[in-house]
């Protein structure tokens, strides 16, 4: 059977050039664009990249037409860094950053728009504040926030984000101070669930120390099926729901969202070839309709 109608499942992100040879071929066709390839085994995927640096309209026009194959397909895009971390609302920027979006808004291609913040960002009136004023300053649209430390999950937090119809991210990380606990909150129409990887060793509070390790872990099955339930939970009153995998070292995020994608329904059970050699255990009763790359010349056995 396929996914929910208003579920959608992918990882986070899908320029990396340390994909090749694991998620997509190392020497590509001609036309091959990674998107396109991505839109065959998910609904959704995270934008990463607005994170850094605002969207060309131009940009964005083109990574519609690489997902029409699946009409299904939505997009989420993490807010640039200048309004989250460093909490800069210059009316230029801001509206820069929104003209990369209007095109995949005006498509309906655009699921929400995450709000990224650091665990530095506690639950203060001062901190409340700014994110109801940046929540003004991209009130077009659907907004969803990730904040890492645990003060947020109070009641008066999570009514502060009820009532500016602004969406929990619901998110897995390793533990460590005051980190926020996995949870099945849903505070708008929009659901979002986010995993990030476990390794404790790699996270820090000032999230500085090992920003790529963090992400280097593949979340085995049982540690997956402890989310079904909480992605059930919030799918059921939410008018769409986003679950990510956002562990995209050596592709396990693509893995994960695999995974989770068949816990939750979905039976397409594709993958990409490369995936398949590096994960054959994760990957059991998956299939790929493309053949793997093999050398062009074999190597002379002595």
């Amino acid at each position: 059977m396929p996914l929910p109608p208003t579920l959608y499942c992918g990882p986070a992100g899908w320029t990396y050039p340390h994909w090749n040879g694991i998620v997509y071929p190392k020497t590509k066709s001609r036309g091959f664009h990674a998107l396109e390839q991505l839109s065959q085994y998910f609904d959704a995927v995270e934008i990463n990249t607005s994170f850094y640096q605002p969207i060309r309209p131009e940009i964005a026009r083109l990574w519609i037409a690489k997902v029409a194959g699946n009409p299904r397909f939505q997009f989420s895009a993490k807010l640039h860094r200048r309004f989250t971390h460093e909490r800069t609302l210059e009316p230029r920027e801001v509206a820069a950053f929104k003209d990369g979006l209007w095109p995949l808004l005006r498509a309906r291609k655009l699921g929400c728009l995450l709000m990224q913040f650091p665990w530095t960002f506690r639950y203060t009136e001062e901190n409340r504040n700014y994110l109801i004023e940046l929540r003004r300053a991209v009130h077009e649209f659907p907004r969803v926030t990730e904040i890492r430390h645990s003060s947020w999950t109070c009641s008066e937090a999570l009514g502060t984000l009820i009532d500016y119809r602004i969406g929990f991210c619901n998110i897995d990380q390793a533990p460590f101070t005051s980190a926020t606990p996995p949870t099945a909150h849903l505070t708008s129409d929009v659901g979002y669930i986010r995993l990030h990887g476990r390794n404790p060793q790699d996270w820090s509070p000032t999230e500085a120390a090992h920003p790529i390790a963090r992400h280097d872990y593949l979340y085995a099955l049982p540690e997956l099926v402890e989310w079904q339930a909480r992605i059930e939970q919030v799918r059921q009153f939410a008018a769409r729901t986003f679950v990510i995998a956002n562990n995209d070292i050596a592709g396990k995020s693509v893995v994960n969202a695999l995974q989770l994608s068949a816990l939750c329904g979905d039976d397409r059970r594709m993958a990409p070839a490369e995936l398949l050699q590096r994960y054959p255990v994760a990957l059991t009763g998956y299939r790929s309709t493309q053949p793997l790359q093999t050398a062009l010349f074999e190597r002379a056995v002595a």
